[in-house]
């Protein structure tokens, strides 16, 4: 294993050498080895620690569920687990576990290892409780897991609960090694032991994340013999090495870049809609947004045909509220965008006591789905100064930026830039728009909305078990959060990214994951 780790090693150091070769010299990345250009530095590669898709699409390929998301679609499917029943009140589920199965440190998968992972996120008096992790509320109706016996393993919830399955498709429900978490404690994240189809090999920081094949990996080993992941922050150095051949594959192609890309057959370039919101967080809690008739201004202020056709170049679609059309069965098709009228802006903001405000704007200069960040945030800006506000820009990197945005903007804000991608209609309002979701207790409501009868809504919506009701629940917490407007609604994204021409099976999946299993790259 460690001279197989320091091949893999050297190769990864070779791929980014390559990039130095002087132009007009093309880089040739390792044979077989496939070089991914990421939009950010991984701040875990624990997967019961981390909520965002820069991280989620390293860990997928190094952790397995006990189900997964079919080929193209977000409906799931069996992974660790080969089959399970659900009683008929809603209220347990029953796994059969995939037999043979090992981890990468060689430690046996069983029910134990699944029971350690779930009670380390729900149960606060475990000895490696995950801490403040907001995505363990995928799991809070979790009342009891326990293993029935080694290969089987039950959980009983403490009401029914529609998005249970499809949560544990999610990262969140990834299955790590409990001998590797015993041996390594909070060091674990930087010593990462799953099934998945890769094995880490090593992490240097803000250079590289390298992963090796997994030739025991139960779904058949991989193509490739390894992944190096790069973060290389600034998207417009990203195209510059995907253009001179440093990186194999690209996501989250800037706008600007996706016409380029398509005419070039040297290159392949991949599209595909998905649920996915970019927005901007206002500070409901104090300043000139606590009051709804601001907040409602800014979203009739802000032209954001204009962003989406001039900025983003047609490649998203106006937002018109906190659920993304991709979710087709619970959106609300009666609500239309907010339209843009300066005019009505100007004088609601008159009206309400606040022309010549001060407002701070927090950007990001990149991040999971951000949707060209600086040049959509100083557009905003100007339209926002167009109708008496007064806007002042701070930008930071993305994992200092969440740093700021996810414990609340309260006393350093009064708007944020944010994108989520989600599996669910639950998870973003419920993790960002109820009132017990803010950042104190352990949310991302960072502007600090609240609404009873949202967070009522909500609740329902996720015990019932009738789609058509859950729907109603749904549309309806639309109708009251686009009138509150705790949000600047902005765009859906439609993903992208792009490969060598000479990658093959690679695609994108509505999830926004990047799954590299059947991934290859011919020598």
């Amino acid at each position: 294993m460690l001279k197989l780790n320091q091949g893999i090693a050297a190769l990864a150091v070779a791929a980014i050498a390559a990039v130095g070769l002087s132009a007009p010299t093309v880089a040739q990345t390792p044979p077989n080895v496939l070089v991914v250009g990421q939009i950010a530095e991984p701040q875990s590669l624990d997967p019961q620690h981390v909520s965002a898709v820069n991280d989620f699409r390293i860990l997928m390929n190094v952790y397995d569920g006990l189900v997964r998301y079919k080929d193209g679609t977000l409906e799931v499917e069996p992974s660790l687990a080969t089959d399970w029943t659900i009683s008929d009140d809603g209220l347990e589920y029953t796994f059969t576990l995939r037999e043979g199965v090992s981890f990468h440190d060689g430690s046996p998968f069983n029910a134990e290892a699944v029971v350690f992972n779930f009670e380390r996120m729900i149960n606060e008096d475990h000895p490696y409780h995950t801490g403040t992790f907001p995505l363990s509320f995928y799991f809070s109706a979790v009342e009891a897991v326990e293993a029935v016996d080694d290969m089987t393993v039950k959980f009983t919830l403490n009401a029914p609960f529609a998005p249970f399955l499809s949560n544990l498709a999610y990262p969140a429900g990834l299955i790590i090694s409990k001998a590797a978490v015993e041996e390594h404690g909070e060091d674990f994240d930087r010593n990462p032991s799953g099934t998945g189809a890769f094995k880490f090999v090593e992490w240097q920081s803000n250079t590289r994340v390298v992963v090796e094949r997994n030739a025991d990996y139960w779904d058949g080993p991989p193509p490739l013999e390894a992944v190096v992941y790069r973060p290389i922050t600034d998207a417009n150095t990203r195209v510059a090495e995907m253009l001179s051949g440093g990186i194999d594959v690209m996501v989250e192609v800037p706008p600007d870049n996706v016409a380029t890309f398509a005419s070039d057959s040297a290159f392949t370039l991949y599209e595909q809609a998905g649920p996915h919101l970019w927005f901007l967080i206002l500070n409901a809690k104090e300043g000139p947004f606590a009051d709804k008739a601001v907040r409602q201004a800014v979203n009739y202020a802000v032209n954001k045909e204009a962003l989406v056709e001039n900025v983003l170049q047609g490649t998203a679609s106006v937002a018109s509220g906190p659920t993304p059309p991709a979710f087709n069965w619970a959106y609300n098709e009666d609500l239309d965008p907010y339209p843009y009228d300066p005019e009505k802006a100007a004088q609601m903001i008159s009206d309400a006591g606040y022309e010549g405000a001060e407002l701070t704007f927090y950007v990001t200069e990149g991040g999971s789905g951000m949707l060209d960040p600086i040049a959509m945030g100083t557009a905003i800006q100007a339209d926002l100064e167009a109708v008496g506000l007064n806007v002042s820009i701070e930008t930071y990197e993305w994992n200092t930026f969440l740093g700021q945005v996810n414990p609340g903007l309260e006393g350093k804000a009064d708007m944020a830039e944010m994108a989520w991608m989600t599996n669910s209609p639950d998870t973003l309002p419920y993790l960002a728009l109820r009132t017990e979701a803010w950042p104190d207790q352990g949310g991302f409501n960072s502007g600090y909305y609240s609404n009873p009868e949202v967070d009522d809504l909500l609740q329902r919506a996720r015990t019932s078990t009738d789609q058509a009701e859950r729907a109603e629940l749904y549309k309806k917490m639309q109708e009251i959060v686009y009138d509150d407007a705790p949000w600047l609604f902005v765009a859906n994204w439609k993903q992208n990214a792009v490969t060598k021409a000479n990658v093959e099976n690679f695609s994108l999946q509505p999830s926004f994951f990047l799954m590299l299993q059947d991934v290859a790259k011919p020598n």
